[in-house]
């Protein structure tokens, strides 16, 4: 088929008709004092729009990954279709999160050297007691997370240590009286998450974590006086549709405008602190966020505002995993999280990068993390590769107080959980009965077949495709301390090394 050319007189007047009708671009807005339905926007201002629109919604999203991500997680826990235990109960794991326990419960880079419990409680008719065992020497911790993935107390750990003791978790606003011998700890939004975490060596050890595992309980205040209990509410909350078979903190909504929405519900039923409520949250009325009002998508302000939320809802969650290291010191391809990584406050990065890609990690008194996803080359890791890892013996960040414990453990890079290996080894640590040089320095491989029989009892598995690790400290000593809380403490990070 024969096709003429334009002439230029014909490419200017398509090009004029095409401003002509941009700047006539019209955009549906809500009844607000500052414009209605009717405003007319040129090219410039379109775009001017479209990037402060853009830019607003990315402060906006980074806030709401850690509510949303809690309500996720109390959703597949508690409050869902099929819940693990109902609110206000604990379910207690059976065993460490293997591939299949981590995908039953969607919770993101779980630890390995211990069993979890998970318990949502609502603390809006009455407190919540709980009840904490005396472990006899077994390391355990007994953590307590707002909606918006604050650490905001210990039932037990480092530093209240492992004899037990019985609490009363109290939501905001409650004037009531405590019985005796019950300490009161205040929690800072409605609902909060009770996370034990109870150290188990091996199997041979797993019964003895077990029986710690069972005996933290919780029950209301009125069952632990001995009172009829206050009428059970019924929930009716919004079932978050994501993408199956990855951690639910990623934040992949198959809509992405439901992301908002599930922002909007957990912050109206657990306001934020004040100072988020007074400096930053007016903002975020141009986007249809107000404390106490459901989230609509004709109370955003304009469609221009509503399509870059559309587009930041479907990017926020990988944008987050894409940021660890702008929050740490870093070096050698790891990054080490930032001494308030477990309660950021207003730190509201930090607080994102802790919700998507460990959501309820711990404080750093308690515990801290090392990421890697790089080699010593700044190369991705990837299981169709090999590499080793070594740790000088004087090397400061697995110093713990005993009973305490260091390791280091493997995850798919995708779905941020534990992945299936030929011996089901998903963790390597002081645990563990690994070779050491002459120098005491200890070698690591990483790869997915064997290193060979000689070196297997320091072999941790990699997946076939792309992965990260994670080096824990549970109890850090003051000397891990200090290399956490020195900014050049990076470069004495361990080099993963390619190998042939």
């Amino acid at each position: 088929m024969l096709v003429r050319k334009k002439s230029p007189l014909a490419h200017r007047m398509v090009l004029g008709a095409a401003i002509a009708a941009l700047s006539c671009i019209a955009v549906t807005q809500p009844n607000v004092a500052r414009a209605d339905a009717t405003t007319q926007y040129s090219p410039d201002q379109v775009k001017g729009i479209q990037a402060w629109a853009r830019s607003l919604a990315v402060q906006a999203g980074t806030f709401c990954a850690s509510p949303v991500g809690m309500y996720n997680l109390r959703q597949g826990i508690a409050t869902g279709a099929n819940p693990k235990a109902k609110p206000n109960h604990i379910w207690r794991m059976p065993n460490i999160s293997t591939p299949k326990l981590a995908k039953e419960s969607g919770y993101v880079t779980p630890n390995v050297n211990t069993i979890y419990g998970f318990g949502f409680m609502d603390l809006e008719a009455e407190p919540i007691i709980l009840k904490t065992p005396d472990s006899n020497g077994r390391y355990y911790i007994v953590q307590l997370v707002s909606m918006y993935d604050d650490t905001f107390a210990y039932g037990a750990g480092k530093e209240v240590g492992y004899k037990g003791g019985t609490y009363a978790l109290v939501g905001p606003g409650w004037k009531g009286t405590l019985p005796n011998g019950v300490k009161r700890i205040d929690a800072p939004t409605r609902w909060v998450t009770v996370q034990p975490r109870v150290h188990v060596k091996n199997q041979d050890d797993l019964a003895g974590a077990q029986k710690v595992l069972e005996g933290i309980t919780v029950q209301g205040l009125a069952e632990y006086e001995g009172k009829p209990a206050p009428k059970a509410p019924t929930y009716d909350y919004a079932e978050p549709k994501l993408k199956p078979n990855v951690a639910s903190s990623l934040l992949l909504f198959d809509d992405p405008l439901q992301f908002w929405s599930i922002c909007v519900d957990a912050m109206n039923e657990n306001p934020p602190r004040k100072d988020m409520i007074s400096a930053v949250l007016p903002q975020y009325k141009y986007l249809g966020i107000e404390l106490g009002k459901p989230w609509k998508s004709e109370n955003v302000l304009n469609s221009i505002f509503l399509e870059e939320m559309k587009k930041v809802g479907a990017e926020i969650g990988p944008m987050i995993a894409d940021l660890p290291y702008l929050i740490g010191p870093n070096g050698n391809g790891w990054i080490v999280t930032p001494y308030n990584f477990g309660s950021p406050g207003p730190d509201y990065l930090t607080a994102a990068v802790h919700s998507v890609l460990g959501l309820t990690a711990n404080n750093s008194d308690e515990a801290f993390y090392i990421w890697s996803q790089y080699d010593e080359n700044q190369k991705q890791l990837d299981g169709n590769n090999k590499y080793a890892m070594t740790f000088p013996a004087t090397f400061p960040y697995t110093k713990v107080v005993p009973p305490g414990f260091w390791s280091v453990t493997m995850y798919d890079l995708n779905s941020k959980l534990t992945v299936e290996n030929p011996i089901n080894r998903y963790v390597l640590g002081s645990d563990d009965d690994l070779k050491k040089g002459a120098d005491g320095s200890i070698t690591i491989y990483l790869q997915s077949t064997s290193p060979g029989k000689d070196k297997e009892s320091n072999w941790l598995p990699t997946p076939k495709g792309p992965f990260y690790m994670l080096i824990r400290n549970y109890a850090p000593a003051e000397e891990a301390m200090k290399a956490l809380q020195d900014p050049s403490s990076g470069k004495i990070l361990p080099k993963v090394v390619p190998v042939k």
